[in-house]
């Protein structure tokens, strides 16, 4: 991970953001807001760069409280499988928990269970979703 920077409320464009998620989600570019969405409902953020790049990002949304929650964990394809995801994770961990968070929550797909189990320590709970 040299060069790599890790960084909790890390500067970001909405234009490079908008390109990591539509590479990592498989869906055209998009407009959205992400520096004024972020600002507005999380407890923050973090950013992985190397040499400039945006190469990485998590989301940590939260209810104001003693819960936050993992959302758009995101690596770019060429550098996936390098510990960037397990260290983006690892940075959301230990600020949500200076922030006085108790519960640090994710959902994901299937294929994700290595990753967020094995690699980044969650355990497995029981749950609910509603598709609205």
């Amino acid at each position: 991970m040299a060069g790599q920077r890790f960084e909790w409320r890390g500067e970001f464009d909405n234009r490079e953001l908008n390109t990591l998620h539509a590479e990592a989600f498989a869906h055209a570019i998009l407009d959205i807001d992400w520096t004024s969405q972020v600002k507005a409902h999380s407890l923050g953020w973090v950013t992985a760069r190397d040499a400039g790049e945006l190469i990485g990002f998590v989301n940590v949304a939260w209810d104001g409280d003693i819960h936050a929650f993992i959302l758009d964990t995101i690596v770019s394809a060429k550098r996936r499988r390098q510990g960037i995801g397990t260290q983006l994770i690892a940075v959301a961990e230990a600020e949500a928990r200076a922030a006085g968070c108790e519960w640090l929550h994710v959902d994901f797909e299937e294929e994700y269970r290595p990753f967020y189990l094995d690699a980044c320590g969650f355990d497995l709970t029981p749950g609910g979703l509603m598709a609205l």
